[in-house]
């Protein structure tokens, strides 16, 4: 959750710094001191486009961090998201940094690291929600809305179910049109392609065929000179001299036994010399000029040649050739029957594929009543008497992946009207309601666990402020939380539910008008409800605003089942 936000010169904030915590964070102030500015600054640091005139008059820029501390659970759920984009969470703490420069440029860090603004956006989706009468963030997403309603539903099962099985048939779908347009290419080819396998079965070519043709070829065209070479060979090896050193070496061995070592290699070379004139001699005998075995190797280098030069570059290139366009040919005669194979899984991944689409849609039907019935249930104690949820399904002309319907939010504001997209809803406070009366409903299901609501209190006051005030102290989940909320009001029945309030006030710093924010408790705090409470009399307005704490206290512990803490009394009082 968000644990700090510093900002810097941004409009009329020249530095404040917002240390934030688990539970219900109210901001309140005078109007015009800067609370939605401190949204604003949210804003801008979960990656909203920013301009120019955003950096405080006298300033080069603006700059925005902000410091979210995560829970193992919450690192756990958020980690793969968190891989995707690249950003590594440190000691369980995420640094968010923004500038904004007079002239509009924008730089950004996580960590320290430099990154880019649309980086920072989609990690904003990830951390906080922003609910305000400009921001109507993830609850306004078509695929948004279908998540909620499945998570509320419990569906998450039936999803994965529908998901899988559409893949299986997809799959099965890819093979049959490949498969169908291998065959239908090889029908295209069939000639060519048994021309190509007889034609290479003809010639019957062996591999390392035509390097033993060449050598071949090579000693027929000089058989004359072979022989001649070869009888000279045989002539030249004379082993009168080998005999001569017979000799020598015996007289040799009479005076120095020693030399007698050298008789082994004697031997060795009368063996090797006369082994040498044997072959020599087998060999010009073979030797024979024999013009009509010349011509049918040429006859057959040349077979081979106008093979290589068509299927080849090699002969081991002119049999894979001829084994492949055999295989291709046999497709043919198994295409039909491997078609009809594929068919039959695919009629049974679609009859799969349309139990498990059935089995959400049912799901998400039950879900969505009971999600209409709850939400509506909360309308009226939020200012919204006339209003009415929908949640509604509408089928697709095909099903895909996610289902077979889309999922829509709806809202009729007053009676008499018709029901509206989500979307399209342009008023901002009771948007904001609805968005309030959602996360009532859907708290344990959220996963995001920053949700921040500016401008909810528009246009309510009393008694309906006070529900508001409990059900947004009920979405935080109070200090021993692992949520939290970010509320902006004017309404002190909404602020007297604060886990942690704030107070920004504005005044005038080297002749600019300046805010500033302070962390508000016991006297203060009743101090600033009696203010909000814009009573002349300032002696009724504390004792208005003791006895709201007193009330909103009470009704915390009854929410939690704990002791309610004590009002604080004013010295004197």
């Amino acid at each position: 959750m968000l644990t700090e936000l510093r900002v810097r010169d941004l409009a009329v904030i020249a530095d404040v710094t917002l240390p934030l915590a688990p539970g219900l964070n109210v901001l309140t102030g005078e109007t015009g001191a800067g609370k939605s500015m401190l949204v604003d600054a949210l804003s801008l640091l979960l990656g909203e486009r920013a301009s120019s005139d955003v950096v405080r008059p006298g300033a080069q820029k603006t700059t925005i961090e902000g410091a979210f501390e995560f829970t193992t659970t919450a690192l756990d759920r958020l980690r793969p998201p968190l891989t995707a984009l690249g950003v590594e969470v440190e000691d369980g703490r995420l640094v968010l940094k923004r500038e904004v420069t007079g002239e509009g440029r924008s730089r950004a860090w996580i960590n320290g690291s430099p990154t880019t603004v649309s980086v920072l956006a989609q990690l904003g989706a990830l951390l906080v929600d922003l609910h305000g009468q400009h921001e109507t963030q993830s609850l306004l997403k078509p695929d948004a809305q279908r998540d909620i309603l499945d998570a509320y539903g419990d569906a998450d099962v039936a999803r994965v179910a529908v998901r899988d099985t559409h893949e299986r048939l997809r799959e099965l779908e890819r093979r049959a049109a490949e498969l169908q347009a291998r065959r239908e290419d090889v029908q295209r080819k069939a000639d060519y392609l048994r021309h190509v396998v007889q034609e290479i079965e003809r010639a019957a070519p062996q591999a390392g065929e035509d390097e033993t043709l060449a050598t071949e070829a090579k000693r027929l065209a000089h058989a004359d000179e072979l022989g001649r070479l070869a009888r000279e060979l045989w002539e030249a090896l004379d082993t009168a001299a080998l005999a001569r050193a017979a000799k020598l070496l015996v007289g040799l061995e009479r005076l120095d036994p020693s030399a007698g070592k050298w008789r082994e290699l004697l031997d060795a070379a009368f063996a090797n010399v006369g082994e040498l004139a044997q072959a020599a001699r087998a060999y010009a005998a073979g030797i024979e000029a024999d013009p009509g075995r010349l011509a049918a190797v040429e006859q057959r280098r040349d077979v081979l040649f106008r093979l290589t030069q068509k299927y080849g570059p090699t002969l081991p290139d002119v049999l894979a050739t001829r084994d492949r366009s055999a295989r291709e040919l046999d497709l043919l005669d198994t295409a039909d029957l491997d078609l009809r194979h594929i068919a039959q899984q695919r009629d049974a991944a679609a009859a799969e594929f349309a139990r498990a689409c059935a089995a959400l849609s049912a799901q998400r039907q039950r879900a969505a009543a009971r999600l209409e019935q709850a939400v509506n249930a909360l309308l009226p104690a939020l200012g919204m008497p006339g209003g009415r949820f929908e949640s509604s399904l509408s089928l697709l002309p095909s099903p895909k992946g996610d289902g077979a319907e889309a999922v829509v939010f709806a809202v009729t504001l007053n009676v008499g009207l018709e029901g509206r997209p989500l979307a399209k809803v342009a008023s901002g406070g009771e948007l904001s309601r609805l968005m309030l009366a959602l996360k009532v409903v859907l708290a344990e299901h959220d996963a995001v666990s920053t949700l921040v609501f500016d401008e909810v209190d528009q246009g309510i006051g009393g008694e309906v402020g006070g529900r508001v005030g409990e059900a947004l102290a009920g979405v935080a989940g109070g200090r021993s939380s692992t949520r939290q909320a970010l509320v902006i009001t004017h309404l002190p029945q909404i602020a007297v539910f604060a886990d942690h309030h704030l107070v920004v006030a504005k005044g005038a710093k080297g002749g600019i008008a300046t805010s500033d924010v302070q962390v508000v408790t016991g006297d203060a705090r009743t101090r600033e409800l009696a203010r909000m409470l814009g009573d002349p009399d300032m002696g009724t307005a504390l004792r208005h605003a003791e006895q709201l704490l007193r009330t909103a206290s009470a009704k915390s512990a009854a929410r939690s089942g704990t002791p309610p803490r004590p009002a604080s009394r004013l010295p004197g009082r």
